[in-house]
């Protein structure tokens, strides 16, 4: 099992890496967005996996490893700091409250669609 944490947290990291990386070459705009959907999607793909019922060793390798590698709380914060160090307030205050209003609906649409399964 801790192999399988090993494993599945480091995949999640790396799809942390690619998709922020991919969205944050092509953004416009001081706006973290490559964060933001690795975060959106975190929380889409845990709420679905909350209403499927997955729990043990799956929650587990899925849940925990994987998408809590790939999401980042800390990423998230330290980019609200940084846009408010460099004068970007308004963008840094928007970045905490889309991220976290969007962050819980994300997770809603994924337990209403784990709903439907």
């Amino acid at each position: 099992m801790i192999v399988l944490v090993i494993v599945c947290g480091g995949l999640g990291a790396l799809a942390r890496f690619a998709v922020d990386g991919l969205v944050q070459s092509r953004r416009l705009g001081s706006f973290p967005l490559g964060t933001l959907l690795v975060n959106l999607t975190g929380c889409f793909l845990l709420g679905l996996l909350s209403r499927l019922n997955v729990s043990g060793h799956a929650m587990t390798l899925l849940g925990t490893a994987t998408l809590g590698s790939y999401t980042t709380f800390s990423t998230w914060m330290f980019e609200a700091e940084r846009l408010g160090e460099e004068g970007d307030t308004a963008v840094g205050v928007m970045n905490i409250v889309v991220s976290a209003a969007a962050g819980v609906a994300a997770a809603g649409v994924g337990w209403a669609i784990g709903a439907s399964l």
